[in-house]
Parts: structure tokens; C-alpha cells; sequence
């Protein structure tokens, strides 16, 4: 596997970052609780707000649902300061939410994507939408009945590219 430093989705999720039953019903709300589910913020209503305002303005430009039910938040530019180190949030929707995928899918599967560097930003984003495009691993992300085991599919499939 290619040495990206910090930019391996298994190492930015952890269990504490992955909602396997999101609750909201439209894109506004779903950003929300996604930040909401940042351990790093909780202690820290202007950081959320901060990043909650970039993903709203990102949305605007274009919306982040990529399609096949998947929906990539990010905002347009790393945010300096409000994390540390790579932070991935998934979130899975049963329903899925209207997100404006070029498909016109509903997105059931979120990732959230915040990281410190504009490199480590975008290596993340090109290893999601990799690691996606396999319909087995989306299918499986849907169904897994744990957080580990989410970190455990991403694990696995970053070790095949």
C-alpha cells in the first residue's frame, strides 16, 4: 500500500466517529448531526459552527452526493486549525436523504471529511471515491451492524489498491 502519511481512512475514523443510524430527514440537518458527532468539537460550539458554515457554503456551490447512494461533505478548503490530524465521520441513513447525486439517488452512506492540510484533505477524498466504487464494499458498509467492523471493511479494502 502507498505511504499517503496521515491520510489512510481507517487511521481518521475510530469508532467514537461512525453513526451506523442517522436520525435526520433533509441535507441541512444531516450535516448537523454529522459534526455533532466530532469527539474532537463537542467542547467547542464555534469550531462545529465554523465547519458547519463551510459545508453549508460547499453544498451551495455543488452538492457532495457523489451518486450510488454515497454523499462526501467536505468544505471547499482544509480548515487550519480545527483538527489536529485527518477526521473522518460516517454516517449511515436507512432511508437515505434526498442529496442531489447526479443519479437523483437518495444518500444512505456519509463521509465527512475533515482534515488540517489541503494534501491530506484531498488525498482523503481520492481514497474514499476510490475505495467506493466497489458496489460489494457499499453494499457491505450498508449492512454492517457494528462501528468496527465499518473501520474494518475500509481497512480492507485500502490494502487492495
Amino acid at each position: 500500500m502507498e505511504n499517503r502519511g496521515s491520510a489512510i481512512l481507517s487511521e481518521a475514523l475510530s469508532p467514537a466517529r461512525i453513526e451506523l443510524n442517522l436520525k435526520s430527514t433533509d441535507r441541512e440537518s444531516v450535516l448537523r448531526e454529522l459534526v455533532n458527532h466530532i469527539p474532537e468539537l463537542v467542547d467547542q460550539p464555534e469550531s462545529r459552527q465554523t465547519l458547519l458554515r463551510a459545508l453549508q457554503e460547499r453544498e451551495q456551490l455543488y452538492s457532495t452526493g457523489i451518486g450510488d447512494g454515497i454523499a462526501l461533505p467536505h468544505s471547499r478548503n482544509a480548515l487550519v486549525g480545527l483538527v489536529n490530524q485527518p477526521v473522518v465521520i460516517f454516517g449511515r441513513h436507512a432511508q437515505g436523504i434526498p442529496y442531489g447525486a447526479p443519479d437523483a439517488l437518495p444518500a444512505k452512506l456519509f463521509f465527512l471529511v475533515v482534515a488540517p492540510t489541503v494534501t491530506q484533505h484531498l488525498a482523503l477524498l481520492a481514497r474514499l471515491i476510490r475505495v467506493l466504487r466497489d458496489p460489494k464494499l457499499r453494499q457491505a458498509l450498508q449492512t454492517a451492524d457494528k462501528p468496527e467492523k465499518i473501520i474494518t471493511l475500509l481497512r480492507e479494502a485500502e490494502n487492495k489498491m
